[in-house]
């Protein structure tokens, strides 16, 4: 079972194959099977962050039954300037989440350099801060620091 959106690529693989008798038959179904092989294996080995929710490969324990997994899911969220000492508020659309299993990002600021997301400071105004609500990614760009021109959230997830 999956909950992936239907436009979005995935990296996995049927689990069983029932093969023609026909030899032209099994040539293309050959070659179909190692090109499907060789699209998941590349797309594994570099990831994709799309703006799209996609399937991330990783497994979460399920309660306390060490049988059960839950699939982690992605989302990248382009973030536009903060001005330093405000919060920017931007709605997420995800639904069905319980709980976050990352939230992390990067932002370029006007000095220019470019931060984490969360930033830590040993000057406590000039960090950065962030967290998840329910409908929305809250941003907080210290008092101290500089404006943030732009910014990339990724945020990763699991759900029922």
């Amino acid at each position: 079972m999956t909950y992936a959106p239907s436009n979005t690529l995935q990296a996995y693989l049927i689990n069983t194959k029932v093969f023609p008798d026909d030899e032209t038959e099994l040539r293309t179904v050959l070659t179909n099977m190692y090109t499907n092989i060789a699209n998941a294996t590349n797309v594994r080995e570099i990831a994709l962050y799309d703006l799209n929710e996609i399937i991330t490969g990783q497994q979460f324990f399920f309660g306390t039954d060490p049988q059960k997994k839950r699939t982690t899911f992605r989302k990248v969220f382009s973030i536009g300037a903060i001005a330093a000492g405000a919060t920017l508020n931007t709605a997420h659309g995800l639904t069905n989440v319980t709980s976050y299993t990352k939230i992390y990002g990067t932002c370029v600021t006007a000095t220019p350099d470019y931060r984490p997301i969360p930033y830590v400071s040993t000057t406590l105004n000039q960090q950065i801060s962030i967290r998840v609500t329910a409908t929305n990614i809250v941003i907080v760009n210290g008092a101290g620091a500089p404006n943030i021109t732009s910014a990339i959230v990724v945020l990763e997830y699991l759900k029922n």
